[in-house]
């Protein structure tokens, strides 16, 4: 059993969840009535339901509470260019999800689930969550007031001692590791979630899936081929593209298949280094890039989130969009190291709207399904942002200094 199971774990993660949805699609047309086979999609979704508010609260209050003062001279704009870049991401992918609406196919029908009022009702739901008991926010799964109070206690604890840090880390990197179990038992959950779907709709709803991929992506190549370019030249007033190149080229790919932006920090450091930039900065900037810089992130829960309002009839006006740009940029900043951590901070992203906990977390089990491609252009997204932007950043008082750039 232990060969078996090492054999298994040097499986790629990803060919395993393409063999899951592949047995599942078949057993879904083969076998449509052995419906015992969906419980494994049930169990994934509802481990994943217990443990991600738990994750979120830990790992954003972990890392308030272990920044440090001071730093890099430029330090300051890599921060402004981070935050900006993960907010014009969401805002992309909210006009992508306008101009090009996808609805999904869930288990459940959203009954019982009431469009707000407005952007009032919006606003008092969002304030009355925030302030809601810490406890009582875990324990419901009510996401705004988890990442609220993390914010809260994570800055509280800033002058802790250095043990009550670590121990605060400790634990973060525990729940971290009960994630990566769970998320590696994927394959078995996505093989249900893809057997009840096709069982119960056939085939054809891929065609939904399809379309829900490629407004995703989309977004992704729109933020990367032109909103970030439009920044770093802004940043620099020079032409951005052979830097944006360079770092997709030598960024991007490594992180597309290791799908984690903290592995992939070695390699951006290593890119920094050949372009000749100043390692006092980018040893502070690329680790805090993989934590904070997420535009990848931003845009798979915002059209994840519109998907998921757009099935629910739910009239979503300008100023509310405005709103759920901002979460989604705040709430990809606490998105886990792990695959598809950006997944389960889906469920905050809906708390927007009124949408239960239940029907986010199906959501989520659809963001695993396309998570093969999402996660992969989603990290190599995020982690090849965190070399640009560094770049620019210190490329801009080269500028200043008459120091010529050259990559």
């Amino acid at each position: 059993m232990k060969d078996i199971l090492v054999k298994w774990n040097n499986i790629s993660l990803v060919k395993r969840i393409i063999g899951g949805m592949i047995i599942g699609a078949i057993l879904g047309m083969a076998v449509p009535s052995l419906s015992v086979i969906g419980i494994l999609g049930d169990i994934f979704v509802n481990a994943l339901k217990a443990v991600a508010p738990v994750l979120v609260f830990f790992l954003v209050m972990s890392a308030l509470a272990q920044h440090k003062e001071g730093g890099a001279s430029n330090m300051g704009t890599v921060i402004i260019l981070y935050l900006v870049g993960t907010f014009a991401a969401a805002v992309v992918a909210v006009i992508a999800s306008f101009l090009f609406p996808v609805t999904l196919t869930l288990p459940e029908a959203a009954s019982g689930n009431a469009a707000p009022g407005g952007i009032g009702e919006v606003l008092k739901t969002l304030l009355l969550n925030i302030v809601a008991n810490p406890i009582g926010s875990i324990v419901n799964a009510n996401y705004i007031g988890i990442l609220a109070w993390a914010v809260i206690f994570g800055l509280a604890l800033k002058p802790a001692s250095e043990t009550t840090k670590k121990g605060i880390l400790d634990f973060s990197e525990a729940v971290s590791q009960a994630v990566r179990w769970v998320i590696s038992c994927a394959p078995f959950g996505i093989l249900g979630l893809v057997f009840t779907t096709v069982s119960e709709n056939g085939l054809g709803t891929f065609t939904t899936y399809g379309k829900l991929l490629i407004v995703l992506v989309g977004s992704m190549a729109v933020v990367a081929f032109i909103v970030n370019p439009i920044i770093v030249f802004l940043t620099m007033g020079t032409n951005p593209y052979p830097l944006v190149f360079k770092c997709l080229k030598e960024s991007f790919i490594t992180a597309f298949f290791t799908r984690s932006s903290a592995a992939n920090i070695p390699v951006n450091m290593a890119l920094c280094e050949s372009l000749g930039l100043d390692e006092d900065n980018y040893s502070v900037s690329i680790p805090l890039g993989a934590t904070i810089n997420m535009g990848g992130a931003a845009i798979t829960i915002t059209v994840m989130t519109l998907a998921t309002v757009h099935t629910l009839g739910i009239t979503v006006d300008i100023p509310t969009a405005i709103i759920l740009s901002v979460v989604a940029a705040v709430s990809a900043c606490g998105a886990s190291g792990v695959a598809g951590g950006s997944l389960l901070l889906i469920p905050l992203a809906c708390s927007l709207f009124g949408i239960s906990g239940d029907i986010a977390m199906q959501v989520v089990g659809v963001g695993f399904i396309i998570g093969v491609i999402q996660d992969s252009c989603e990290t190599g997204l995020n982690s090849s942002t965190d070399a640009l932007f560094t770049a620019a950043s210190e490329f801009r008082q080269w500028k200043k200094q008459g120091k010529p750039i050259k990559w």
